[in-house]
């Protein structure tokens, strides 16, 4: 019972110990700010880097990094590391910058106390591009709001300074990078949440293509009206603003921005929708390719219907009666005597190209493997078509055939020669 009892117990911990956020603090990048107006009368802003660290933990703890700017995300509805979960802290990059809200003195819907808030925007990003997700943290604070210009008169940080903040609004994407290909159904994930229920939420798509910002999506909570299609509404009331491509197109590339605004908040990620498109590789031959010594073909391999533009083609030749040799046997020898043909541009933007050799073979070529290996950045590994040569001695029933018809072809130029001379005698 005993035994049974302290499996229970460490099996709980385990269990909370998983259950837990991992991330206690992470090391940011503090990009400050510094409004003045230079001698030619222009208002410029000069950035300010700064030392930072995002420490997670409850009002009044010390600064783990106490050289730093500390910016200490205590409790609320919204727990940031859940949207980092399962990812080490030295895979993220953590950056902060203040946040303007114009002028906009509006009381946040789940603040109690303070009047007024300073806002800054946190990012952060996976090393490797696998996710982005922007924050909002709020500091409560005193101080009325400067005005429209409130750029112009930030409070200032000092060093070693200790803001206590809670995390209001999150907007994540969790592949801000998407390779898809043609004809296919795409989801461009955008998920957000707000630390109160009610909010009166703006969510929008746009795609910026050759500099052009187009309007897919947008609703609007407060009046209830939406534009556009692509996102779900009933998907959308949980937090989840993804945008549905239904039939992917070459005109469908582009950057694609998924924004959210609350009153005075608006942030927005970025989706970027690359086309890969495999080429269709095939030989002009069959797999066993039978052939009489000494007659020339033309040997082509063609990648059909690829994109983007990039492809590489290469062809190999192999002895098959030396590759099954433990020690010394011979790798594929690369054919030098390959040409290429043009690119043909397809009518739906893909390409096709082919490379090809002559070949002429003679009796020791007979059992010799020819490869034709197609790379191509939407493949994860090469493209192979193989043939094997099959080269036979020409057939001595043609020739004799041939020795036959050329004796009764002369004969018979003979006999009508005889015919014509005698009809001249008489």
């Amino acid at each position: 019972m005993g035994f049974i009892l302290k499996l229970l117990i460490y099996l709980s911990v385990c269990a909370c110990a998983r259950c837990s956020p991992e991330i206690p603090w992470l090391p940011c990048q503090f990009t400050d700010e510094e409004v003045f107006v230079s001698v030619n009368n222009f208002t410029e802003t000069r950035l300010i880097p700064r030392e930072a660290m995002l420490q997670f933990g409850q009002k009044g703890d010390a600064a783990v990094n106490p050289q730093a700017v500390t910016f200490l995300i205590t409790g609320s509805k919204l727990d940031l590391r859940r949207y980092v979960e399962g990812v080490e802290a030295d895979k993220l990059k953590c950056e902060l910058r203040r946040y303007s809200t114009e002028g906009i003195g509006v009381r946040w819907p789940a603040q109690r106390g303070k009047a007024y808030n300073r806002w800054f925007l946190c990012t952060l990003k996976h090393s490797m591009g696998l996710f982005t997700v922007n924050s909002f943290l709020r500091h409560p604070s005193d101080e009325h709001p400067p005005g429209q210009k409130d750029y112009h008169q930030w409070p200032v940080i000092p060093d070693r300074e200790i803001l206590t903040t809670t995390v209001a609004m999150v907007l994540k994407t969790q592949y801000p990078n998407v390779k898809a290909g043609l004809m296919s159904q795409q989801k461009l994930h955008c998920q957000f949440a707000v630390d109160h229920k009610a909010a009166n939420i703006t969510v929008e798509w746009h795609r910026q293509q050759r500099g052009e910002r187009i309007g897919l999506f947008s609703y609007s909570s407060r009046s209830g009206r939406t534009k556009g299609t692509g996102v779900g509404l009933k998907v959308l009331a949980t937090g989840d603003a993804s945008y549905i491509l239904p039939m992917t197109k070459m005109n469908n590339v582009g950057t694609y921005i998924c924004s959210v605004s609350v009153n005075p908040l608006y942030t927005s990620v970025d989706v970027n929708l690359h086309i890969e498109e495999p080429p269709r590789v095939s030989l002009n031959v069959d797999s066993k390719f039978v052939t009489q010594m000494d007659r020339k073909h033309k040997v082509v391999c063609e990648a059909e219907n690829y994109y983007p533009l990039d492809v590489e083609i290469t062809w190999y030749e192999q002895d098959l009666s030396l590759s099954g040799l433990k020690v010394g046997a011979p790798l594929p020898k690369v054919l030098q005597n390959v040409l290429m043909s043009s690119h043909k541009h397809n009518k739906d933007s893909t390409y096709t190209v082919s490379a090809f050799f002559y070949l002429k073979a003679s009796l020791a070529d007979s059992g010799r493997q020819f490869t034709c290996s197609v790379s191509h950045q939407s493949l994860r590994v090469p493209i192979r078509k193989s043939f094997i040569l099959i080269v036979e001695e020409q057939s001595n029933l043609m020739f004799n055939l041939a020795v036959v018809l050329i004796v009764i072809t002369l004969v018979g130029v003979l006999c009508m020669l005889a015919v014509w001379r005698s009809g001249r005698r008489r």
